[in-house]
């Protein structure tokens, strides 16, 4: 079993930084494709960004292009969301989630581990 842990969310003004930590369990981490994925207040979840175990094949949802980066460090088996040029529209619980899968899924439910979640709010 694969444990997550995010952490850095918080409150932050329109036009600021935060950046995300997700920290695994996992003793092969440098295997899993991992992505982040947020959930608004009441609207469903969506994907902000994923890529695969080798950190190519990376996506970004258009609204956050140009101003979010995930990256990884297999050594600390953590992977990062670095969050610039914030806007109250990302306002959502960020989620880490990891999986093994031969290639870099782009569907949620193909994702097998999640974090419990991170709460980012960002106020105008």
């Amino acid at each position: 079993q694969v444990q997550l842990v995010e952490s850095g969310g918080g409150l932050v003004q329109a036009g600021g930084s935060l950046r995300l930590s997700c920290a695994t369990s996992a003793r092969t981490f440098s295997q899993y494709h991992m992505a982040w994925v947020r959930q608004p207040p009441g609207e469903e979840q969506e994907f902000v960004a994923r890529f695969s175990w080798s950190g190519d094949n990376t996506y970004y949802a258009d609204s956050v292009k140009g101003r979010f980066t995930i990256s990884r460090d297999n050594a600390k088996n953590t992977v990062y969301l670095q969050m610039n040029s914030l806007k109250p529209e990302d306002t959502a619980v960020y989620y880490c989630a990891a999986t093994s899968r031969v290639v870099v899924p782009a569907r949620l439910y193909e994702y097998d581990y999640w974090g419990q979640g991170t709460q980012v709010t960002v106020s105008s």
